[in-house]
């Protein structure tokens, strides 16, 4: 038996068990559901539950199933993020080429192994089309915020995140 199957057991027998526990709790304390902190804690193991089959399901897939799932993750944590940033209807085409077009390709290349390119697509290409198809629609109005704030997002969410299927 592999080590990943290991590790997958340990990991199903620690969820169980916090099932049972979690279960226990809110049949003895909040059997009603009226106790937030028995809630959370459910809502939580829940999570994990989610959490580690998806991620049995995409190791199980083998390299295309990882590349996916962190694909799907770096398309949530740009929503997320992009969502605290500033904005103005210049940068709509910046966004649409954000989740559209860069975040695809650089997990393409990531599949592709083809390093040259995804080490750099992000950092360098990326990062000088964004500003300039926001310069485009001739919005002034806090452009250095509004570009360099897409970059990082980019940069945090796309880029770094691609990194950890790059290193399986």
């Amino acid at each position: 038996v592999s080590a990943l199957a290991w590790w997958y057991l340990i990991v199903g027998v620690i969820l169980v068990l916090a099932s049972i526990i979690g279960e226990v709790l809110r049949q003895r304390i909040s059997p009603n559901g009226d106790n937030p902190v028995i809630e959370n804690l459910n809502a939580r193991i829940t999570a994990w539950w989610v959490m580690v089959i998806l991620l049995a399901i995409a190791f199980i897939a083998g390299k295309p199933g990882v590349v996916l799932l962190f694909a799907l993750c770096s398309f949530a944590a740009l929503r997320e993020f992009l969502t605290l940033t500033t904005h103005n209807r210049a940068d709509h085409w910046s966004l649409v080429a954000c989740f559209f077009l860069i975040l695809p390709l650089q997990y393409y290349f990531l599949m592709t192994d083809w390093y040259g390119m995804y080490s750099i697509f992000v950092p360098v290409y990326a990062f000088l089309l964004l500003p300039v198809v926001s310069a485009l629609r001739g919005s002034t109005k806090d452009f250095l915020i509004r570009v360099s704030e897409t970059q990082w997002a980019l940069m945090i969410c796309v880029y770094c995140a691609s990194h950890v299927p790059a290193l399986l």
